[in-house]
């Protein structure tokens, strides 16, 4: 079965961080686009971040761009998002994707990517 799995969402304070993780089973990361989404209440899912299949390429929403790190270990067949200085803006139910095709574009849309995650809750409150 191809599946992506989060964790490590979670209640943080106004200025705190989170890390979090996605497994991939069922399928390898390497040599695929992947990307971090969130989607807030009553708003559509947005892109957050996305690295390119070949690595060369990483971008970020102008909003998560020096606070947030997205990574991979292929190793593991896991990536990562390091969320620092948080905001209340940045609550939400956050997605890992990957691409099915090998060697991607980094594109932040929610149409480039084939596998997804069910979704991890972040809450930034104080």
């Amino acid at each position: 079965q191809l599946q992506l799995v989060e964790s490590g969402g979670g209640l943080v304070h106004p200025g705190g961080s989170l890390r979090l993780s996605c497994v991939s089973s069922g399928f390898a990361l390497k040599d695929r686009a992947i990307g971090w989404f969130r989607q807030a209440p009553g708003k559509e899912r947005e892109g957050v971040s996305c690295v390119s299949g070949s690595g060369g390429s990483t971008k970020y929403v102008d909003s998560a761009k020096g606070r947030f790190t997205i990574s991979r270990d292929n190793t593991k067949n896991t990536m990562y998002l390091e969320m620092n200085s948080m905001k209340p803006e940045d609550t939400g139910v956050y997605y890992c994707a990957a691409t099915r095709q090998l060697f991607g574009q980094c594109v932040l849309r929610t149409d480039t990517f084939n596998y997804w995650g069910q979704g991890t809750q972040v809450t930034v409150s104080s």
